[in-house]
């Protein structure tokens, strides 16, 4: 049974997210404060973390921050503010979705059953003739025989793309790799993300381009550039 860690100051939205993910047959653990969850993250880790912004110690980006320097747990984001920048930061620091109370829990519900269900580990052979190795499991991928040290979107991006080679993605196709609706604002986050893993290829072999851009269409993997 997948474990949902709550992390909510408001007893009355932390009781309907409980009660909403029990009844779809997840555990729940509520907590309130942010030092708190990172210290149940590290003894008793969850499968996916609902995290408020707004918390009374730390700041839920902050909770996240920190969370990610030992954790690739997924994250939902709740919070009662719904500017573009903040969807913007959330995702930049990791999340996974991100929430606006008021809220739906039977849609939260919903929403995290797609995350597990898109995380969950997949057997994944060599690709790009053997220059990578995709390990789902323990969420690597090497590139000529090193590793590449990625962030979770980084490997989803970079995973996508390998998959089907030459295959154009768009950015909202690879925005639906990182579970993340296209209309939500992230398009250009994309772009971003992709500088990231282009500069940590070139760590390994500079002159490589395998991924190809495609001016008003999105990127590639071309295997010939690797």
């Amino acid at each position: 049974m997948p474990h949902i860690l709550i992390v909510e100051d408001e007893a009355a939205i932390a009781d309907t997210l409980v009660f909403a993910l029990q009844g779809e047959g997840f555990g729940t653990t509520w907590l309130s404060l942010g030092a708190a969850a990172l210290e149940h993250q590290k003894n008793t880790p969850a499968d996916l973390i609902i995290l408020d912004v707004g918390l009374p110690d730390i700041s839920g980006f902050e909770t996240c921050k920190n969370l990610r320097r030992f954790s690739d747990v997924p994250v939902i984001f709740l919070t009662a503010r719904d500017a573009e920048i903040d969807r913007v930061v959330g995702l930049e620091i990791g999340a996974d979705d991100y929430v606006v109370k008021p809220f739906s829990p039977r849609e939260v519900a919903a929403r995290v059953r797609a995350i597990l269900k898109r995380v969950a580990p997949r057997p994944s052979p060599d690709l790009g003739a053997g220059l990578f190795h995709v390990d789902t499991e323990r969420v690597q991928i090497n590139y000529r025989g090193k590793p590449l040290n990625l962030t979770r979107h980084e490997f989803r991006l970079l995973n996508c793309l390998l998959e089907q080679p030459e295959r154009v993605f768009s950015r909202e196709q690879l925005l639906d790799a990182l579970g993340v609706a296209s209309d939500a604002g992230y398009e250009r986050s994309i772009d971003s993300h992709i500088k990231s893993v282009r500069a940590k290829l070139r760590l390994v072999r500079a002159e490589a381009e395998p991924i190809q851009t495609h001016r008003g269409l999105g990127y590639s993997y071309s295997p010939g550039h690797s």
